[in-house]
């Protein structure tokens, strides 16, 4: 069973980055737009600081998670708005502080965990090391956006790994979602990180190949880019079909992000 104390100190690394980004914002810029539609700077932190008491809940109280989720199937088209909606009109002080004492909780209880726990989720139960793989994908993902409103460039670092991973293994998902068969064969994605390294996944042997730096394949997976502005290549056509719908989260798919250029 894989240690998940590297994906978890990740994590935590991931979310110490964004603080500093956000930590010393002025009230005005708690409100620039973000671009996700009607989604502030504000939203970006309160969406990430809701998530985190909803998987602290899984971890460490399954009856009230529970009841999380038939809150979310009463409503299922507005839970996750509602929820960054709420904690967007706290005072900004409050909501950082929030999202800071939160996501240290469920750190501490990812840490703690039994060997072999699985906790309840929205979708599928979780273990400890996909629960965490989870987080820091929306944490770097929902930074990403946060970055952006505040026009700054965020340097890609290996952590990445775990999102790319995740991206891979939630190939036959990206496939379901839009109603289609998974292809039976395996492909290979081959990865380029920003240290330099060469990520592989697949067999050397599959028809099917996907190439390309491991930042654009996860800013594809997590829909922060859009793959005609991508460095990815593939060869074959069930590889070239996946890019199109491919998705690192759970739930629907969403619009994604137009093109660079494009009419908004």
């Amino acid at each position: 069973m894989a240690d998940p104390t590297p994906v978890i100190d990740d994590l935590c690394a991931e979310s110490d980055e964004l603080d500093l980004l956000v930590g010393e914002l002025k009230p005005e810029q708690w409100a620039l737009a973000t671009p996700a539609p009607r989604w502030t700077v504000a939203h970006q932190i309160a969406h990430l600081a809701w998530t985190d008491h909803s998987s602290l809940l899984a971890v460490t109280d399954q009856d009230a998670f529970s009841r999380e989720v038939e809150k979310a199937l009463a409503a299922p088209g507005d839970f996750v708005d509602n929820g960054a909606e709420e904690g967007a009109g706290k005072p900004p002080e409050q909501l950082l502080a929030d999202w800071r004492t939160g996501r240290r909780a469920l750190a501490d209880a990812l840490r703690t965990a039994p060997d072999g726990a699985r906790f309840p989720w929205y979708g599928p139960p979780m273990s400890t090391a996909s629960m965490a793989t989870a987080r820091l994908m929306e944490t770097w993902a929902h930074g990403l956006d946060v970055a952006d409103a505040l026009g700054v460039t965020r340097t890609p670092t290996d952590r990445l790994s775990h999102i790319a991973r995740l991206g891979v293994r939630t190939r036959d998902f990206s496939f379901g979602v839009h109603g289609l068969t998974p292809p039976f064969e395996e492909f290979r994605v081959e990865l380029t990180a920003p240290s330099g390294e060469l990520w592989t996944y697949g067999p050397e042997s599959a028809t099917d190949h996907v190439t390309g730096p491991a930042l654009d394949f996860c800013l594809l997976v997590t829909h922060r880019a859009h793959r005609t502005d991508l460095a990815l290549r593939t060869e074959g056509a069930d590889a070239d079909r996946w890019l199109d719908i491919a998705q690192a989260f759970a739930g629907p798919p969403g619009e994604g992000r137009p093109p660079k250029g494009a009419a908004g």
